[in-house]
């Protein structure tokens, strides 16, 4: 049986104007690769309504799950609970669980609950809350889309909550063999093992040592036999090869 598939939806124009240096997407093809769920695809778009409803939509029929970073803050522009609901034709307002989850939170540290924070309670109609231990503003889920904070720290407590409750597949293995040698040099042998060894996505990443040209071979698949019988090749055809 396949793994289940997900893609991740980036959103802000902070990202888009190289302002902001994106990590949620490497941490979370990380705890989706060890849960067994495929990341397949990961698109960055700014803070524009349209093209964020339209996208979740696109992704929402094409994969099994999909995550969004970013947009779910206090201020003007953080506009993708509005698209996620609008995406789904659901109403969206202030809920009474989240207003009392963010109440207690400011409350607690004599912060005013203004107007503008009360805008992290709107949640659309039938989604379920994303905890966050960090700030206390949750995300939420609806569908198959989980939404979810743009700070890293609260992105990455956000998915700690959501995986748990997530069915995964086979864990994706990975082996890494490098090379001293040009890509040129060993793209036929990597053709021919990719043939003889179909359940192993082979990937091949060059670099220059300072003394000549490496290549690191890079083997992924949930068959530990395949991964196996595909280094051994690759020791056979270059006997300088190392893990």
């Amino acid at each position: 049986m396949p793994n289940p598939t997900a893609a991740m939806l980036v959103i802000g124009d902070e990202i888009l104007s190289g302002r902001t240096r994106d990590s949620n997407a490497h941490h979370l093809a990380g705890q989706l690769t060890e849960r067994g769920i495929d990341l397949r695809e990961v698109r960055f778009i700014g803070d524009e309504m349209e093209t964020i409803t339209v996208v979740v939509r696109e992704l929402s029929a094409k994969y099994e799950h999909v995550f969004t970073s970013g947009g779910i803050g206090p201020t003007h522009d953080d506009i993708t609970a509005d698209c996620i609901a609008a995406a789904f034709d659901a109403p969206i307002d202030v809920r009474d669980d989240a207003r009392a989850i963010l109440s207690a939170h400011y409350e607690a540290r004599g912060i005013e609950m203004n107007e503008a924070r009360l805008r992290m309670a709107r949640i659309p109609q039938g989604a379920t809350l994303i905890d966050n231990p960090v700030s206390a503003a949750p995300g939420f889920t609806l569908k198959n889309v989980h939404v979810m904070a743009g700070v890293p720290k609260i992105f990455e407590a956000m998915l700690a909550s959501v995986l748990p409750g997530l069915s995964g597949g086979q864990k994706l293995l990975s082996r890494s063999v490098l090379l001293n040698r040009g890509e040129g040099d060993i793209a036929q042998t990597l053709r021919d093992l990719a043939e003889s060894e179909p359940s192993v996505a082979i990937g091949s990443y060059p670099a220059w040592s300072g003394d000549g040209y490496q290549v690191n071979v890079v083997l992924r698949g949930s068959n530990a036999a395949a991964l196996d019988r595909a280094v051994v090749a690759l020791k056979h055809a270059f006997p300088e090869a190392r893990e």
